[in-house]
């Protein structure tokens, strides 16, 4: 395959789903240090030193996209279902201070990625919430608002339970309760116009069906998020049945996810795994035996899964599979008509 003239302008903010990924994994491997030791702890390093190198490859090309194509980015902002991916910017940042703060502790460095990331957050779920007020929205001739209702509008409204996970640390519990408080009420909101857009509008598009497993990410953040806030064991423990289950539901359409051409939106796999794994490791602290095998088990999961997405990233980047425009089968919904939703 041939690569496009102008793949930076392909470049949507969709893409820093890998920062997300690959710092879950770091926080993963580094919550089983308890487990393996020292091994677990370099593991952490390399990957959370991997992920710093990718969204910094991604800021640089990104500003350079803005410079380049303006209209590309206007574009990514009134998308229907593609907006809500500009949160996975700074719920990247949030996850790199984290990453920094467990592994070398509370720094300058961390609080500053800490603070951008935690305002940046708010502000991308009150600008996209806010576009359910807009007047034509959901109108004959508006905007469809059904069809933009995806596994993805997690990003934005659930992204907000990720400050507690090192803003404790860093000396900002107050608002890491804050903010975790309106990631905590949105949650059900989220999922409520999920259930009620598969029954209006059928299921998202095929295309985007890697999304589903984001919903096992908002538990799994709420469960480690919670004990972050001094939260009783118990409740991370409901928050890890909630998880299960939602993994249980999103691995009924694995198959039918995976046996498409891959693009970036199968990255929606990597950071709720990773997420999971983190919180039963963190449970198996204190576990049987047989919890600690599930929650290796889990890990090694985890890390074959965000390897396998990384080796095709790379694979469809050097055959220009990537950075292109997406296909018309985008269009299609999942056992349904077309979707004018998609991206």
């Amino acid at each position: 395959m041939s690569h496009h003239a102008t793949p930076l302008k392909f470049l949507m903010p969709g893409w820093f789903a890998i920062v997300m990924g690959l710092c879950g994994l770091s926080l993963a491997w580094h919550r089983a240090v308890p487990l393996m030791g020292e091994m677990a702890g370099a593991g952490a390093l390399v990957v959370g030193a991997l992920a710093a190198l990718v969204a910094l490859v991604l800021a640089v090309l990104s500003l350079v996209r803005w410079q380049r194509y303006p209209k590309a980015l206007e574009e990514d902002l009134n998308h229907p279902v593609r907006h809500v991916f500009v949160a996975a910017m700074p719920i990247s940042l949030l996850l790199l201070a984290t990453v920094a703060t467990q592994l070398t502790g509370p720094s300058l460095a961390a609080k500053v990625l800490w603070v951008v990331g935690a305002v940046w957050q708010f502000g991308v779920t009150v600008w996209a919430l806010s576009r359910w007020l807009r007047p034509n929205i959901g109108g004959k001739d508006g905007t469809p608002f059904w069809p933009s209702i995806t596994p993805a509008l997690f990003i934005p409204v659930v992204g907000n339970v990720v400050p507690p996970l090192a803003g404790v640390t860093l000396g900002f519990p107050e608002w890491s309760a804050a903010q975790f408080g309106i990631g905590l009420f949105l949650w059900p909101v989220a999922l409520t116009l999920l259930a009620v857009r598969v029954g209006v509008s059928g299921l998202w598009p095929e295309r985007l069906l890697p999304t589903t497993f984001i919903t096992i990410a908002p538990p799994a953040v709420i469960g480690l998020g919670a004990l972050q806030l001094g939260a009783p064991t118990v409740l991370a423990w409901v928050a890890w049945g909630i998880g299960l289950f939602f993994l249980a539901w999103s691995a009924s359409v694995f198959k039918r996810a995976v046996s498409q051409p891959f693009t970036v939106p199968f990255w929606a796999l990597s950071f709720p795994l990773a997420a999971f794994s983190a919180l039963t490791l963190r449970l198996a602290e204190g576990a049987s035996g047989a919890f600690q095998a599930l929650a290796m088990l889990l890990l090694a999961l985890s890390s074959l899964v965000i390897a396998a997405l990384a080796l095709a990233t790379v694979k469809g980047l050097r055959d220009g599979s990537l950075l292109a425009p997406e296909p018309m089968a985008m269009m299609n919904v999942a056992g349904a008509a077309p979707d004018k939703g998609a991206p």
